[in-house]
């Protein structure tokens, strides 16, 4: 019998997430989620699993500190964070990218034209650092919790990087994707120490990986 702690990501990841739970057999009764929705833990006592809710940008550091065996974020999160953690199955939902967007009437085309020390507003500051340092363009970095659109919109930055899933948000905010640094996607990820203590139920989740062919192994 399994005995894993499972972080689910909040908000736009939580559904499908729940789909993904439900077909790897890991809760007695998916409408048991609409509990978990209302609350932070719920405990599966029948298959002995335990749930926790939490935001998908925290996700990583419950699964990199032990609090949760295993965990579904985004591909995003994971690469900002640069948590200790093992990433194994490509969930292939929650598609989107990366992006670096400037308003369109700033006639910039590519990001080689992107002037030094030109600020930029972002929620991934640690990709979007790593990103400009490969490129050796200097930028000052706005940390934002969300809204980035705004920035440049009230003078607050030049240009932004941020996720976009079909393009509708940057274009109602009259920004243009000039490049994309990253593409994202919910994945599965494991605790270290819980890959090897509880390898045999953690192994029984990528068999079920290698077998639906709508998931890829990341290990």
């Amino acid at each position: 019998m399994s005995n894993l702690t499972i972080a689910m990501p909040k908000g736009r990841l939580f559904e499908k997430s729940i789909n993904v739970i439900k077909d790897m057999n890991l809760i007695r009764d998916p409408a048991d989620f609409d509990i978990l929705s209302r609350k932070l833990i719920y405990e599966d006592k029948e298959k002995n699993n335990k749930f926790l809710l939490a935001k998908p940008k925290d996700v990583p550091a419950y699964i990199e500190h032990g609090a949760a065996d295993i965990g579904i974020t985004g591909k995003d999160v994971i690469m900002e964070h640069n948590k200790n953690l093992y990433e194994l199955l490509d969930l292939g939902f929650g598609s989107c990218k990366l992006v670096v967007a400037v308003p369109e009437k700033s006639g910039i085309e590519k990001v080689e034209n992107i002037a030094e020390h030109s600020r930029i507003a972002t929620s991934y500051p640690g990709i979007t650092k790593r990103f400009f340092d490969k490129l050796g363009i200097q930028v000052d970095i706005i940390y934002l919790s969300g809204s980035v659109e705004l920035g440049p919109q009230v003078g607050l930055s030049d240009l932004i990087v941020d996720i976009s899933s079909t393009g509708t948000t940057l274009r109602k905010n009259n920004l243009l994707p000039i490049a994309e640094i990253m593409y994202s996607s919910a994945r599965l990820v494991a605790n270290n120490v819980s890959y090897k203590s509880k390898h045999d139920e953690i192994k029984k989740l990528l068999d079920w990986g290698r077998k639906n062919e709508n998931y890829e192994l990341s290990v």
